[in-house]
């Protein structure tokens, strides 16, 4: 009997990734000048025993006496046997290009846990292969990964890398793979006006032995809703619709989006497509105005 150590998808893999840009690239920790809140939960391949099942939290903010930024990205996934939770630490500086336009360089720290339950389904029995835990196991290790990224006023676009120590987990047989990402997106008003804004994106994700390609355009009307479609290389179409509305104060606004992928693979035989939620909350604090007064002794 051989093993080996097995390699896969390692990190979240979200069709609503426009609104995810942290999990994998730090640079952008704070560059919106907003406080945020982020979280995406996603239900993979449903019909599916075991499907995956993930959940996203992020939460930035801007530092901005030093310029620079922070987060916090938590993120849990459950497949079949296997149950994987990451948690990174997000630090970035940002560079001003021009009057509008920033460069901001980012890295994070943080662990890689992976769990394995003890309940298998094998056609031979796995009671003598060591390789193979009978009761469970779970191991974790360091996880650090570093990205650039660039936003002006219509543009934005990112290069990252996660899981840069690859580390190997020896007690579950997993070895944690590096992943590579380069994303970018542009807001496109319709004849220049904003209340008709085309909103096409594009990321590109590789552990360097495969690679896929996600691309989407989402329409926002008005500032207020918005309509798209994605496409993933050899998985998925997915529509996507969503509603944001911008408080009047403190530059806030709450976002939510759904969307739902239609599988393309061999795989739509057996699954009914799978769902995405996103919910997104920011907001800016505001220092209150302060009046001074002035007393002179020649007027009450």
């Amino acid at each position: 009997m051989v093993g080996s150590i097995a390699f896969a998808q390692q990190d979240p893999q979200y069709t609503q990734y426009m609104f995810d840009r942290l999990s994998v690239n730090p640079a952008v920790a704070g560059l919106s000048g907003n406080i945020c809140a982020t979280a995406l939960m996603r239900q993979q391949w449903s019909g599916f025993d075991g499907a995956p099942k993930t959940g996203l939290i992020n939460l930035q903010a801007p530092w901005t006496k030093i310029r620079s930024g922070v987060g916090l990205s938590v993120y849990y996934d459950k497949l079949g046997m296997e149950t994987s939770t990451i948690a990174r630490l997000h630090y970035a500086y940002h560079l001003k290009v021009g009057s509008q336009s920033t460069l901001s360089a980012g890295i994070y720290a943080g662990m890689s846990g992976r769990a394995l339950s003890g309940t298998w389904i094998a056609v031979d029995p796995v009671e003598d292969d060591h390789a193979i835990p009978s009761s469970g196991s779970s191991a974790s290790g360091f996880d650090l990964g570093a990205g650039l990224y660039y936003k002006s006023p219509q543009l934005w676009i990112g290069i990252s890398s996660t899981q840069l120590p690859e580390t190997e987990l020896k007690d579950v047989s997993i070895k944690n793979k590096r992943h590579y990402y380069v994303q970018g997106g542009y807001d496109w008003a319709l004849g220049g006006n904003k209340k008709y804004v085309l909103q096409p994106s594009i990321m590109l994700k590789s552990d360097a032995s495969s690679t896929q390609l996600d691309v989407g355009a989402l329409f926002l009307y008005d500032n207020m809703v918005w309509a798209g479609v994605g496409f993933r290389t050899e998985d998925a179409i997915a529509p996507m619709i969503g509603y944001q509305h911008q408080f009047p104060k403190g530059d806030s606004m709450l976002r939510i989006g759904y969307s739902y992928d239609i599988t393309t693979s061999a795989l739509k035989n057996y699954s009914s497509g799978s769902h995405e939620v996103m919910l997104s909350y920011c907001f800016k604090i505001v220092k209150p105005e302060v009046f001074e007064m002035y007393h002179h002794p020649r007027f009450l």
